[in-house]
């Protein structure tokens, strides 16, 4: 009987299996390596993509800060330029008040009442003065109310009194100046 000594072939089999999985288990790790890098690429990539954008973001947000702050300076001046132009309306729309006034008392004084101060504080007129009679006051009382420039008289005091040797009645009165609407609140509503 022949005796073939297979010992050497299987372990040459053996070696090979074992050369081939240490060979796959190598090509497996650089793949596994390469793998892992590839997805560290990737992820860094879109980091570094959406940090790009953030800095686009908050480069545009300071912009548009700049831009509010901007507005709201402008607001603020548009503003303090309305006043402005309200005052100054204001001003010229009563810069003849006072002629006005003076001349509206005029034609309602009653004769034999006399005014001795007269006191504007805004809209309201503060009077002083004397009259020959209590009846006097109310006339011009009664006229001050149906004047197209004054409005709401109101008597605060009346007394007798003695000037210059003659008796007549001191009064306090404070009336109200009628003032044409606003022409352009008028407008507006």
């Amino acid at each position: 009987m022949i005796r073939i000594n297979l010992l050497p072939h299987r372990e040459e089999k053996r070696r090979a299996r074992r050369q081939q999985f240490y060979a796959l288990l190598g090509l497996i790790t650089i793949l596994a390596g390469l793998l892992v890098f590839l997805v560290y690429s990737i992820i860094g990539g879109y980091i570094s993509a959406q940090d790009a954008k953030n800095d686009f973001l908050q480069k545009e947000i300071a912009v548009l800060d700049k831009q509010i702050d901007q507005i709201r300076r402008l607001k603020e001046q548009s503003q303090a330029l309305m006043e402005r132009k309200r005052v100054i309306e204001s001003l010229q729309r009563d810069r003849a008040e006072a002629v006005r006034l003076l001349s509206e008392l005029v034609k309602q004084m009653p004769e034999g009442v006399y005014v001795r101060s007269l006191k504007q504080e805004g809209q309201k007129i503060s009077l002083n003065g004397y009259a020959q009679s209590s009846a006097r006051v109310s006339t011009l009382m009664r006229n001050i109310e149906a004047s197209p420039w004054l409005e709401k008289p109101q008597l605060i005091e009346i007394k007798a009194v003695t000037v210059d040797k003659r008796r007549l009645n001191e009064y306090s009165m404070n009336a109200s100046i009628k003032r044409a609407a606003n022409p352009a609140q008028g407008g507006k509503k």
